[in-house]
């Protein structure tokens, strides 16, 4: 994989969230980009249950284009990246003991995906998302991978130029977390934590519109 960076979309005024992912598509493939599948990011969120500490945050996550992996990410900033086996223990440690608390419960209803067509352009590769909490309609997420390049620095400019061919306006200076990273070598990791900022922004929105199938 290369650098990924990705973009919230404001739904314009007046148009419903479908609408405008059919405009964002049709903006993708007027610029000459084939569709190569759907893609998936979800998350789900646990919390401990210890009454003797205080309570900490794992949110579990995947991504289809990692098929393999699972990231369970920590409140503080860590990710763990293993393979699906992950989940079994996470249900392990979720599931309730007779005579005794399991260590983490599942937050009911914080289930949320950014999911829709996945396009290739060229050296890149572009996904337009809808992002759903427990079902409801939160927003639109564009996410721009440049491939040939693993440092974000040096291909910040050509991410951003494809951005605003097809979202518009794009800030000079690219995302914090692309900003503030240490380590100049990109990984999916990266896209993660990338993802989990933007999905725990949409958690604190209020519900929009579900938009039509």
């Amino acid at each position: 994989m290369g650098v990924v960076c990705i973009f919230s979309y404001a739904v314009p005024e007046g148009k419903s969230g479908q609408q405008a992912v059919d405009m964002l598509q049709k903006n993708v493939e007027l610029l000459g980009a084939t569709r190569s599948g759907n893609f998936c990011v979800d998350c789900e969120t646990y919390q401990s249950n210890s009454q003797n500490i205080s309570q900490r945050l794992i949110h579990i996550l995947h991504n289809s284009e990692h098929p393999a992996s699972c990231f369970a990410a920590l409140d503080t900033g860590t990710i763990l990246v293993s393979d699906l086996l992950f989940d079994v223990l996470m249900s392990k440690l979720t599931a309730a003991k007779t005579g005794r608390e399991s260590f983490y419960q599942q937050r009911k209803g914080f289930r949320i995906e950014s999911r829709g067509q996945r396009y290739e352009l060229w050296d890149f590769v572009i996904k337009i998302g809808s992002v759903s909490l427990a079902s409801n309609f939160k927003g639109i997420l564009v996410e721009v991978e440049y491939c040939p390049c693993v440092v974000a620095g040096d291909c910040w400019n050509l991410i951003k130029e494809m951005a605003q061919s097809i979202v518009g306006n794009v800030a000079d200076n690219p995302p914090m977390y692309i900003k503030n990273k240490t380590d100049p070598v990109y990984s999916p990791s990266d896209t993660v934590n990338q993802y989990l900022e933007h999905f725990n922004n949409f958690r604190k929105t209020a519900p929009q519109g579900q938009p039509s199938r």
